[in-house]
């Protein structure tokens, strides 16, 4: 089969598509027949080994474990293991697997929903990563409810643009933060206020904001606390800083020593991957109040490029590789 195949820790340089072995099952676990796989900031981590934290938590020290960076999968059920009970060969499924950009990836069992009947299978790839990551960022830690007033920064990402969708969904009153470029899709996400960041600073809404959904932002911790509440909530769903030991995570770690003094709620959160998620997302999906922003698909052969593009910052909802 054709695969993406990474050998070394590195940029997209160390990508390669080459033919390989299928991938063999455990008991618990299906083979899919990718259609399409989803490319999410995640990848960029796994394919790098960056933070460092990364390759401790069992994805390789010093080399990859995994062929490649691919988590998202949409496709086809091929074959199951013998403990398997909820899907069958020939079923259309959608979750989170292992080196996903290829012909053939492996899935957990738990990890993987029927594909929600309204989205083709590229749609469907641009789900599971990011869609449970906003899902439980908006409805578990923020805890979202109705007429509440929501600030998603980096609403126009993919996690952003499901955090958007999701807030609204909930009955909040939602500002998304963006670049100049991508105000007009935050507004048709749903958004009842955009805050363009090179015009406007949304410290400036001093105390406004019930909850705040930081999404791979760098804001220092006392400029968000300053927009929140003062019995606000203020969730980290992530952190770009580029540090190779950290990555981020430093404004995470502030925030936890200060909310033990503070009355506002600040916190992090790593996201689940079950398919109880994905079924509720369906049921979103489905209603009509969730709908997969896909700015581009590419080719399994120009997955490198795929992720160039998010890395550099040019992606406006999700970009995910066909096969």
């Amino acid at each position: 089969m054709k695969s993406i195949v990474q050998e070394t820790y590195g940029s997209t340089e160390t990508l390669e598509l080459r033919d390989v072995e299928r991938p063999q099952i455990a008991d618990d676990e299906v083979l899919v027949r990718v259609v399409a796989a989803g490319v999410d900031r995640g990848v960029w981590h796994l394919m790098t080994g960056l933070p460092y934290p990364i390759r401790l938590a069992g994805y390789g020290f010093s080399a990859p474990k995994r062929a490649n960076p691919g988590m998202d999968v949409a496709g086809v059920v091929e074959t199951v293991g013998k403990d398997v009970t909820r899907f069958a060969p020939g079923d259309e499924v959608f979750g989170v697997g292992r080196s996903t950009f290829a012909e053939y990836a492996v899935a957990p069992e738990k990890k993987l929903a029927p594909k929600p009947a309204a989205l083709s299978f590229e749609q469907a790839a641009a789900v599971p990563i990011s869609g449970l990551t906003a899902l439980q960022a908006v409805r578990d830690h923020g805890k979202v409810e109705a007429g509440q007033k929501v600030l998603v920064i980096g609403a126009s990402g993919g996690v952003g643009s499901y955090a958007v969708q999701l807030a609204k969904a909930f009955g909040a009153e939602v500002t998304g933060v963006c670049s100049p470029s991508k105000v007009d899709l935050v507004r048709t996400l749903g958004a009842d206020h955009v805050i363009d960041y090179s015009t406007e600073d949304f410290a400036d809404h001093a105390g406004e904001y019930d909850v705040i959904l930081d999404i791979g932002g760098n804001a220092k911790l006392k400029r968000l606390r300053r927009a929140l509440s003062p019995t606000g909530t203020l969730v980290f769903v992530g952190g770009e800083t580029g540090g190779k030991w950290l990555g981020g995570m430093q404004r995470q770690i502030g925030a936890s020593l200060t909310s033990v003094f503070a009355r506002q709620d600040l916190k992090m959160f790593v996201s689940k991957e079950n398919h109880e998620d994905l079924l509720a997302l369906t049921e979103l999906i489905e209603s009509g109040k969730v709908t997969p922003a896909v700015e581009r698909t590419y080719p399994l052969s120009e997955t490198a490029k795929a992720i160039r593009h998010m890395e550099e910052g040019h992606a406006r909802g999700k970009l995910v590789i066909t096969v």
